[in-house]
């Protein structure tokens, strides 16, 4: 049920009453006997769901981009990570050059 608010007209007073749609209005003040005027407020609204907001119709990820994406056209398919190769070590278990000269 809906709560009304009324406000005297001689003493200002304000009155809640929690009232169905089909009972009349309260017209008379319950302090001073005076008339009693419904008081119309704004409305509270509560948005729920998707969509409402500004980050709703934007994508998970920035558009901000570096480097210029692929064409379609070209036909060859860039990867869209490199690792970069390992380097050789040297390995101790090779043999060793030698230096002496056999006379």
């Amino acid at each position: 049920m809906p709560t009304y608010e009324y406000e005297c007209q001689q003493c200002h007073e304000r009155v809640e009453a929690v009232q169905k749609f089909t009972d009349p209005t309260l017209t008379v003040c319950p302090l001073c006997g005076g008339e009693l005027r419904k008081v119309f407020s704004a409305v509270g609204i509560v948005f729920k769901g998707s969509g409402f907001y500004k980050n709703d119709s934007r994508g998970s990820t920035p558009k901000k981009t570096t480097t210029p994406a692929p064409s379609a056209d070209s036909g060859t398919t860039t990867p869209a990570t490199s690792t970069p190769a390992p380097t050789p070590t040297p390995s101790s278990s090779a043999p060793a050059a030698s230096t002496t000269s056999s006379d």
